[in-house]
């Protein structure tokens, strides 16, 4: 490809589907299964902290221990 700016707007024949950015569809999509998982990795992180800083387990915390 070269550095022109109206050449690098169309798809590289070579691209596969796997580079190409998703798109917010509905059902089970690549794009929906990337979100889940990044926000079970921010629910996982949030879990971490809370019980670092409140010294207790989640379930502790939650009343059920």
């Amino acid at each position: 490809m070269t550095s022109d700016p109206a050449s690098s707007a169309q798809l590289d024949p070579n691209t596969t589907a796997a580079t190409v950015e998703p798109t917010p569809a509905f059902g089970w999509t690549r794009y929906a299964e990337r979100i889940n998982g990044r926000f079970a990795m921010v629910g996982f992180v949030a879990l971490l902290l809370l019980e670092l800083i409140t010294g207790q387990t989640f379930f502790s915390w939650l009343g059920l221990r």
